[in-house]
C-alpha cells in the first residue's frame, strides 16, 4: 500500500474517500505540512496502490496502515472515515479521530434516518458495469452538489480522479459494498480518544444531522459544521478545515 510521508511535526494519517486517492488532500497538505508529518494513504486499488494485494476490507486495510504509520490521530474523509473508525476500535495506536463528511453508517435505517437511501450505492454499482467513467463523474457531482464552491470543487475532483491512473473497477465495487453495509455505531460509546466530526452544511451524501448524531454517541467529541460546504469541504473551505484540524491536533497528547 502506497503512503506518502510529507512535512514534519506531530504525525497525522489521512485516508481518502471512494474512487479518489491521497492526492485529493492537496489543499490540506499545502496548509498542514509545515507543522505536521502527514501520512497520506492511497487505499488498495486506488492511485499508486492500484496493484496492491491487500483487500479493500476494513480490518485488512486498517491493520496494514497501522503497520506502516506511527502512533497518530487519523483523519478519514467519507469512506475513509470507516477505516479510521475501525482502526481506533482495534488499536491504541490511533490517538484521535477527525471525521470529515463521514459517519459510522452511510445508509438510512429505521433507527438512522439522516442518511442516503440504501439503493443509492446499489445503483452506482450497477451503473459502474455499464458506464465506468460516466458513473464516476456522476458520483463526483454528488460530492460537490450544494456547495457554494461546487463548480470549482467539481473541476478539482475531475482533475484529481485519474491523476494517478484509473481506480480498479472490482475495488470500486468493494468500496460501494462497504458504504452500503457497514455500521460501526457500536464502537462510538467505547472510543477512548477525542474525536472531531466535521460536516459540510450543504452535503447531500452525509447530512450534518447524521454527523451530529454520531458525535453525540462518542465520548470526548466535538462537532463542527462548515457553512456553505458540501461533501468535500476541505476543497472549497480549505482554510477553515485546516484551522479546525490544527486546533484539534493541538489538544492531542
Amino acid at each position: 500500500m502506497h503512503i506518502d510521508v510529507i512535512g514534519s511535526g506531530p504525525p497525522l494519517v489521512l485516508i481518502h474517500g471512494w474512487a479518489l486517492h491521497g492526492g485529493v488532500f492537496a489543499p490540506l497538505v499545502e496548509r498542514l505540512s509545515s507543522v505536521h508529518e502527514l501520512h497520506v494513504v492511497d487505499l488498495p486499488g486506488h492511485g499508486h496502490s492500484r496493484d496492491s494485494g491487500i483487500r479493500l476490507d476494513l480490518d485488512a486495510c486498517a491493520r496494514a496502515i497501522l503497520a506502516r504509520t506511527p502512533p497518530a490521530p487519523w483523519l478519514g474523509w467519507s469512506l475513509g472515515g470507516l477505516f479510521a473508525l475501525h482502526a481506533a476500535a482495534v488499536s491504541e495506536q490511533v490517538k484521535g479521530l477527525l471525521l470529515i463528511a463521514a459517519t459510522p453508517r452511510f445508509v438510512r435505517g429505521a433507527d438512522w434516518p439522516s442518511a442516503v437511501d440504501p439503493g443509492v450505492f446499489v445503483q452506482f454499482g450497477s451503473e459502474l458495469q455499464q458506464d465506468y467513467r460516466g458513473t464516476l463523474e456522476r458520483f463526483l457531482a454528488l460530492d460537490t452538489i450544494g456547495s457554494e464552491h461546487a463548480r470549482s470543487e467539481l473541476r478539482t475532483l475531475k482533475e484529481t480522479l485519474y491523476a494517478r491512473g484509473e481506480p480498479a473497477p472490482s475495488v470500486l465495487q468493494d468500496g460501494l459494498r462497504l458504504l452500503e453495509r457497514s455500521d460501526l455505531r457500536q464502537h462510538l460509546p467505547a472510543l477512548s480518544v477525542p474525536s472531531l466530526w466535521l460536516s459540510g452544511h450543504r452535503d447531500r451524501l452525509v447530512p450534518p444531522a447524521a454527523m451530529r448524531e454520531a458525535a453525540a454517541l462518542a465520548t470526548a467529541s466535538t462537532y463542527l459544521d462548515i457553512a456553505g460546504g458540501g461533501h468535500a469541504p476541505f476543497l472549497g473551505h480549505a482554510d477553515q478545515v485546516a484551522q479546525a484540524v490544527s486546533a484539534f491536533m493541538a489538544g492531542i497528547r
